[in-house]
Parts: C-alpha cells; structure tokens; sequence
C-alpha cells in the first residue's frame, strides 16, 4: 500500500479497471479454453507492476534458495491433490444430464404405449406432466426451479401410477417406479455436488501458500532483474490460473454462475429430449 501510494498508483482504481477488463473478456467470442486465461491475465500484469516498484525501490530483501523452490513443490503437489478429487465428481457428472433424458423418455415411452393401447386420457396427462417435469429440470439447472419443486412434481406421479393400475400390467407400473426412483437419485446427486465445495480446508491453504509464494516472489532479488520478471510472471500465471481452475471444475453444474469460464457438463441430451416430447405431446392432441 506504502509503495503504491509512493508511486502515486491508486490500487482501488486498479481493480475497478481489472473487474472492468474481466467482464470484456466474457463478452469477447473468445473460446472457453482460453477464457481462463484472460481471466488471470489482469492479475498478473498487476503482479508485475507491483514487481517493478519494488525493484525500483529497493525493497527486494529475500534471495532465492531450496527451502524456497520446495515450497513451491508443495503447493503444486496440493494443487494437484485437489484437482484429482474434483475431476472425479466432473466425470460422475457428465453421465447425469444424458442419464435423467433417458429416464424421462422411458417414462414417456410407457405413457405412450399405454395411450395407443386404452386412448386412456389419464397417460395423455401424465404425458404432459413429463413434459412439464422436463422443463423444470432445465430450470432447476439454472437455479430458477427449487429442488422441493422437482421432488413434488415427482411424487405426484404415483397418482397416475395407481390410476394405470387397471389399465396396464403390473410390471409396467414395477418399472415406471423404478424410473422415478432413478431421476429422484441424479436429483439428489446433483444437488449435492452443486452445493457441496471438495475440501473447503485444502482450498484455504492452497489460496494461503499461493498468496504467500505471490508475495516471496515480489520481494525476492533474482538477478538479473529480467529474468526475475519471466519467473514472477510464469509461476504466478501458473498457480493463479490452477485456483481458477480447480474452483469452476469444483461445480460442474455451475450455469447460473456468470464468473464459471470452464465449459459446464452438457445439458444438450436433457434440452433434445425435451423437443421430443413435446413432439409426441403435439402428436396426441391431433
């Protein structure tokens, strides 16, 4: 703060101007491989700038030796610890959108055949409820359906389960319940790993140590300067950009989330199925 003050270099304008910067790149048509990277950008120019004003006052008073470099070993050991237990809800997740279409279009398969056998109206009903609960998961994704919403919509089709009852057998009703049964699961799952952070605690003393190590590499004297300046810039990118990473792939269903840059699991098998259905449900109003 001394030194920025020093430097006449006002640092709430600096980080109105990062925000500012952060949200051009999200209006850029910038592939979201590289958004990421964008994002850390700013950070590091900052980074560097400060680098600079400590150099050109002299305040670089450590100097580079083992006990430094193993800590940065450390961090990146963590860092990869913490992406390692991530990267196995990311890839449970991307199973549950096509799992919960396929789900649902069973359901809507058995409405259907139960329709063309009896022209019953109580499946043609429970055909548009399907459609109705499609919807809502959609929504729900996007945080604008609460989850108590989806479990009553679910619970209410064991009325139309009694109503099939004289007009099916009873192992198609076994499996409309078991079908149910199944979404009721990825519902609560996905809840789950939405709203559940993977070791919060190893989060805090990765963003510590990589805030420390920030600070180390500010204040030490690596000469020459313009190579102090390549290591600064390269191992902060690295670990800035690694806590990125690892808190968007940490909520793989973070679409309501305008600062998530990395690509969400695919919602494209549960939006298909809806366009189905809703094809199906035009078919039996003819």
């Amino acid at each position: 703060m001394k030194i920025a003050k020093g430097l006449g270099i006002n640092l709430d304008s600096l980080m109105k101007k990062k925000d500012m910067i952060q949200k051009i790149i999200k209006k850029l048509p910038i592939h979201s491989r590289w958004r990421l990277a964008f994002k850390t950008v700013p950070l590091i120019v900052g980074i560097i700038g400060v680098k600079f004003a400590v150099h050109y006052l002299g305040y670089e008073f450590l100097t580079l030796n083992s006990l430094f470099t193993a800590v940065i070993s450390a961090n990146i050991f963590l860092i990869g610890f913490l992406i390692s237990g991530t990267l196995v809800d990311h890839k449970e997740s991307e199973k549950l959108p096509s799992d919960l279409a396929s789900s649902i279009e069973t359901m809507t398969d058995e409405g259907l055949i139960i329709y063309k056998n009896k022209k019953s109206k109580e499946a043609k009903i429970y055909v548009q409820k399907l459609l109705y609960l499609n919807q809502s998961l959609i929504k729900w994704f996007y945080k604008k359906e609460r989850t108590e919403n989806i479990m009553r919509q679910l619970h209410s089709f064991n009325d139309d389960f009694l109503a099939f009852e004289t007009q099916t057998q009873a192992n198609f009703i076994v499996r409309l319940k078991q079908e149910q049964n199944a979404i009721r699961k990825m519902v609560h799952r996905i809840d789950t790993i939405r709203d559940t952070s993977f070791l919060g605690t190893g989060y805090a003393i990765v963003e510590i140590m990589a805030t420390l190590l920030i600070l180390g590499f500010v204040f030490i004297k690596i000469d020459p300067f313009y190579e102090s300046i390549f290591f600064v810039s390269f191992v902060n990118f690295i670990l800035i950009y690694m806590i990125y990473f690892i808190k968007d792939l940490d909520n793989p269903f973070g679409y309501h989330n305008e600062d998530n840059l990395i690509e969400e699991v695919s919602l494209k098998p549960i939006v298909a199925s809806q366009k189905r259905i809703e094809m199906y449900c035009e078919e039996l109003e003819k």
